[in-house]
């Protein structure tokens, strides 16, 4: 019983494969991007939808080899997500928001930060980890796709 089936594999291969499309759309797509950091709101979310997901994901599986073709199914969607996006870079477009410019010849874009939920108090912090106290001395900064700024300081 330990190894056998409790499920039949495709009953957890579309369940696996349904609540990983829906992950994926919220996370990639809906959630996009964040600061380059993980807060205390984050980690709680993370756990409650995990929770959430493993019943929708396990329905009354009760075998080690049941978990195995659930987690695998997740794995490969994961996997074959990974490699479209590399083989169609059509794809990453859609899949990936583009790098978001911030800061234009030393001018904040206050709609893009507001557009992200940016405080000035984060474009400071994150301005400071490069180098920078003022941003007039930035050419351009953008918030990458990952969560991650990436600064050009202007020209002495």
């Amino acid at each position: 019983e330990l190894f056998g089936l409790s499920v039949s594999p495709w009953e957890l291969i579309v369940r696996g494969s349904a609540m990983y499309l829906f992950l994926f759309l919220l996370f990639r797509v809906v959630i996009k991007r964040r600061i380059g950091s993980v807060g205390m709101a984050d980690i709680l979310i993370l756990v409650i939808v995990a929770d959430a997901a493993q019943n929708g994901m396990a329905g009354e599986y009760r075998s080690i080899t049941d978990a195995f073709i659930l987690v695998g199914t997740i794995v490969g969607w994961n996997t074959l997500v990974d490699w479209l996006t590399f083989r169609f870079p059509r794809l990453q477009r859609i899949l990936e928001p583009p790098p978001l410019l911030l800061i234009d010849n030393g001018r904040v874009l206050w709609q893009h930060m507001k557009q992200e939920y940016m405080s000035e108090s984060d474009l400071a912090t994150k301005l400071r980890e490069h180098g920078v106290t003022d941003p007039r001395e930035v050419a351009k900064a953008f918030l990458e796709p990952d969560g991650q700024m990436t600064v050009l300081k202007r020209k002495p």
